[in-house]
């Protein structure tokens, strides 16, 4: 057992937790924080995005321990009190979703792209960015709107 300490969506955590814990199960099990999906268990699906230290991260990829003493974000994490997140108004406005398994994985990455790329996002890049997050649902056209969406609202906040 490893003891580890770390600060998830504003608040410090400590937990005994086994060498081999994934962060995802942490997250999930530990903290009951069940927004951050476990998908495929191979990080190729993306349902488990979580911000490390403000990088998206494929949290089924990363043991708990590795991140001791680091800042996590979760999809819980991101609106402010009962206001949501541009992106998950966006996500939400242009149906941007189906049956929301990858969800909060989807905006956790584009949280990522559009702090990375800026709010100026064409949809080659999107879909580019998006290539290491699955949607079995949707086709992907209203993920790629909602973006451009969320894109053009912090951008006008701005």
């Amino acid at each position: 057992m490893t003891t580890i300490a770390m600060q998830v969506n504003g608040k410090e955590v400590t937990a005994d937790v086994e060498d081999r814990t994934l962060l995802v199960q942490y997250i999930r099990e530990s903290l009951g924080l069940t927004g951050t999906h476990v998908g495929c268990d191979t990080s190729q699906c993306g349902a488990c995005v979580v911000h490390v230290d403000g990088k998206a991260v494929k949290s089924c990829t990363m043991l708990a321990a590795q991140a001791a003493g680091k800042t996590i974000t979760t999809i819980e994490g991101i609106a402010d009190g009962d206001t949501l997140d541009p992106i998950q108004v966006a996500f939400h406005e242009n149906h941007g979703l189906q049956c929301g398994f990858c969800t909060p994985g989807m905006i956790m990455a584009t949280k990522d792209m559009i702090a990375r790329h800026g709010t100026d996002l064409d949809e080659k890049t999107i879909r580019s960015e998006l290539e290491g997050n699955i949607c079995r649902c949707t086709g992907y056209h209203n993920i790629v709107k909602s973006i451009q969406a969320a894109a053009s609202a912090m951008a006008a906040a701005e």
